[in-house]
Parts: structure tokens; sequence; C-alpha cells
């Protein structure tokens, strides 16, 4: 959600093309999620690694998404496989922290997660689309429990500072009055002959009455306060038992002040293909999916082993490592070719034996920054005080937005709820330069902006900046369309004996998808080196 922009056009053909803008911010929306999703591709199965040859070994460095599925499926087809990893746990940026849970970010600071039982809070991936079927191809095959993630929830809320008084608004209500408003200004253009439509006589009674039953517009093609607009906006009295239960139709917000408000961007956030419903999460938390993928590879696995460099030749790969569990003590593990997982952030500051093109991408990608806020309270006063049953409400203080959970529904005590979500601005810059315990104060500041009883109701929070996580300093690769057109093919090819894998190399980028269709991707290129295919 972006701060309140100017929207005042001089004629109804400006304001209507300013309208058609909503339709480009959900698409610039979505290539910015899914940079580039357009190019990607569709799911078709796992991968047919057919003619192994025995005894054939690879090193998988990383037990992120991608480095157990590599994993997986090597030694599925037959390959020996070892899996190093630089943290005590397996998972990568697929996480989540329950009470008991200890955190250090880079700098020191140390947080120890208070939640109550039962309760967490995602600091990365935290939802699944419909559309991203690799990723629930293997949650069903390794038995990680799925349930309804809610991203849209017309009860909850949109605000801005500068709109409205700074009071915040239903979604319902932004989204009956601008489909209200625009209907009504469409079909009142196309009616009186005032757009340069190519519409015919046939064609425009049909689009008159679309635009009437899709605004909800009265017998004048009018948009007004109504008993039939109050049931999509709501009522200022709802319907009630008795002798006095009629409803009472609630005003519709003044069309100037809703265009010139920009609350109805957060319709063209939730229009993205990538927030469509149904979206998923795994039951207990997101790390769910690490567990399950370490479930059929983790004795492969070792931990605490800090990467140094990478070297090859002709007849395979050294990889240079410090031994954590033991001493720090420097190791050598070798093998005949490499799956990389390493994020480029990392990798990049690493000896790396690669030739100029690959070290050059591995170079030419930044990360984003992202912080992520989770809030515990004593209650569920969104769900008691306000009718909020998950979902989320979009700002445009730097919190960006408020997330509920979409589990545990009606029961008492204590829930966790996503209280910020900053990324890719200077917001995120900033927050990452605060104190865990100031980016909790901050997120509380602002959200009780939206809900007054976050003060009241507080127990305890966690905050996450991810230029602050060491194993990847940074949330996920930031490509833009210029590295993209002059690095992305360099980074994806096998370079000698190594190949890298990860969602800086799909076109899923920020998903976990990207890292699951990249891993496959890569192994199956490994694979036809490996056998003389190519």
């Amino acid at each position: 959600m972006t701060s309140s922009p100017e929207f005042a056009p001089q004629t109804r053909r400006q304001l209507l093309s300013r309208i058609g803008a909503v339709g480009g911010s959900a698409a610039l929306y979505q290539a910015m999620t899914a940079l580039g999703h357009a190019a990607g591709r569709d799911f078709a199965g796992p991968p047919r690694l057919d003619g192994a040859r025995p005894g054939t070994s690879v090193l998988v460095l990383g037990a992120g998404l991608a480095g157990m599925l590599a994993a997986y499926e090597l030694r599925k087809a037959g390959y020996s496989v070892r899996i190093l990893e630089y943290q005590d746990r397996a998972g990568g940026r697929n996480f989540s922290l329950h009470g008991g849970d200890r955190f250090t970010e880079l700098g020191g600071a140390t947080q120890n997660i208070g939640f109550a039982p039962g309760n967490y809070f995602n600091p990365g991936p935290w939802r699944i689309p419909y559309h991203h079927q690799a990723l629930l191809h293997y949650c069903r095959a390794f038995g990680v429990a799925l349930e309804p993630f809610v991203q849209v929830n017309f009860n909850a809320y949109v605000h801005a500072t500068g709109a409205f008084g700074g009071q915040k608004q239903r979604y319902r209500t932004i989204a009956a009055d601008y489909a209200g408003h625009t209907s009504e200004l469409l079909a009142k253009a196309i009616d009186q002959h005032r757009l340069d439509l190519p519409v015919g006589d046939d064609e425009r009674e049909h689009l008159l009455q679309a635009l009437k039953a899709c605004g909800m517009l009265d017998g004048t093609f009018a948009y007004t306060k109504s008993i039939m607009t109050s049931q999509r906006r709501g009522f200022a009295k709802p319907q009630g038992g008795g002798p006095d239960g009629a409803p009472v139709p609630s005003d519709p917000l003044p069309r100037d002040a809703l265009m010139r408000s920009g609350l109805w961007l957060a319709l063209a956030t939730n229009a993205s293909l990538d927030h469509q419903t149904t979206m998923f999460q795994p039951v207990g938390g997101m790390d769910q999916i690490g567990k399950g993928f370490a479930r059929q590879v983790g004795d492969l696995i070792t931990m605490r082993c800090r990467v140094t460099a990478i070297h090859q030749d002709q007849h395979g790969v050294s990889v240079s490592y410090i031994d954590e569990a033991h001493g720090n003590a420097p190791r050598v593990a070798q093998a005949d070719y490499c799956v990389c997982t390493i994020p480029l952030s990392v990798l990049s500051q690493l000896d790396v034996q690669v030739g100029g093109p690959m070290k050059a991408a591995i170079a030419a990608v930044p990360y984003l920054s992202s912080v992520k806020i989770g809030l515990e309270f004593n209650r569920r006063f969104w769900e008691e005080d306000e009718q909020i049953y998950g979902g989320i409400s979009f700002t445009d203080l730097p919190i960006n937005q408020i997330s509920y959970p979409s589990t545990g529904y009606f029961s008492r005590g204590k829930a966790v709820l996503l209280g910020g979500y900053m990324y890719e601005d200077a917001e995120a810059f900033r927050f990452a330069g605060l104190s865990p315990a100031e980016r909790i104060e901050a997120a509380l500041a602002q959200g009780a902006v939206i809900h007054p009883q976050y003060r009241k109701e507080f127990s305890t929070g966690a905050a996450v900046a991810w230029s602050r996580v060491p194993w990847t300093l940074g949330c996920c690769a930031l490509w833009s369309e210029q590295a993209r057109k002059m690095h992305y093919r360099d980074l994806c090819a096998i370079d000698n004996r190594l190949v890298l894998a990860g969602e800086h190399a799909s076109f899923f980028g920020c998903w976990q998808e990207g890292a699951i269709l990249s891993s496959l991707d890569a192994v199956t290129r490994l694979h036809r080196r490996a056998i003389g295919a190519a």
C-alpha cells in the first residue's frame, strides 16, 4: 500500500484512464513479486534421472528447500549425495519462530522468543499460492499438512494517513464504492455516447446492464445510498430481529475523496496472480515444510559447516569449510559434482572458482531488504471486537500491513499476528537499523492507529530484519530487468562441474516455488552432464 496519490484528473476521460491504472498496478505488482513469472513454466512432475553411473558423487551446499530437494532427487536416481549446511537446522529461509526459540542477528542482538505454546511467527515465507504446484506436490509427497491461508478479507481495513481524516475504512466499503462509482461513470459515458468506444447498440445495452449489476446502480445508472448498495458495502445499522430490526443503509464515500485517497490500490494488490485465492499455509508454521523435506534427507546433512572456498577441475569439485561443530576445524569435502544453493549475497564473498560469466552473474544481483514483525496479544481482539477472521489490513504507515492468523479462530488465549512487513523501500532499511525492541515498539505505535487495543492487549513480539540475517544477508535476490538480460543465463549455466540452484536462479524470485523449480532444473541439467548427454 503506497501513500495517497494525487488523483485530480480534469476530464471524465482522464478519470477513466486513471481508473484503468488499477489493472496496471496489479500487473506491476505481479511483476515485482514474481520477477518475471510470465516466463515461468508449469510443473509437470518430478524429473526422470535415468541412467546415473554408480558411484558418481554430488556435494550439495545448503540445506534449504532447493538443496534438500536436489539431494532427494539425486539420491533417488542413484547418486551418492552429501549436504553441507551452515546452520544447526535445515530449512534455510523456510523457518518459524516458536516460544523458547533463540534468534541472533548480525551485530549480536539476540531475541529469546516468548510466545505461548502453539504460537509462532513466520519471518520468511508465510503463504503458498494455489498455482505453485511444484511446492504443493512435494508437500503432499512428504506428508506436510496444509490449510487455507486467508489473503482477502472484506471486513479487514485499508488506511491512509491523508485520506478521510486518517480514519480507517473497511475493505468492503472501498471495494463496493470503487466499483459503484466507476461503474456509474462508465455507464453514463456509454449511455451518452461520450466515450470513444466502437460499441454497437446491442453491445451497448449489454454493457449498461453489466455495469448496473457490477456497480449496484439504480434505474438511472446512479450509485447511491440504498439497501442494494449496503448489501455490499455494509449497513449503517445491520438487520436485526423484532419490530425495530429493519436495516439502515449506509452512505457511500464521496467519489472525489475516494479516488483521491488511493485506498483502492489495495484491490489491485489482492488481484495479482500470486495473491488470488486459494492460498495455503502449513499447519503449525511454515517450518513444517523444511522439517518435511529434512525427514527425507536428514541423514545426508552435516550441520554447522561454513563454506569458505569452492574449487574445481576436470576431475571433480573440492569445497573447503570450517567445521564449527568440532572446534572450527578446517576441512575439505570432495565430489564429482556440486549443487550450490548458497545465496548470492553470501556466495559473492567466497573464493569460488568459476568462469568469468558466472562470477559476474553472481556479483550482479543485490538482495532485497525486508523486515517482518510478529506480535503476540493476550486475546484475539480483532475477532472478538471487530469480526476480522484472517486476511490482511493495508496502511500507508511504514508497517505497510497487518496480517491476521488464518487458524485458531474463536480460540481463547494468546495469538500472534504479523504486525509489520516492510520490503524494498527506505522503511525496510530504516527498520533494519533499529534494535528488535525498537522495531516492535514502532509496530505497536503504528498498529494502534488501526487497532486501539494494541497497547492494552500486547504480550510479546519478535522482529527479523533479513539484511541482518548472517546466512543470507537479505530476503531474496532482486533481479533488475537489465541484470537478468545480461547475466541470468550465465548464472543458470553449468560451470564445469558446478551448478547453482535457489530462488535466485528462477523467474519465481522471492517465492519457495522458485527454489523448487530451480532445483529440479539444476539436477536435470547436472544429470545430463554426468551421463554425457549434455
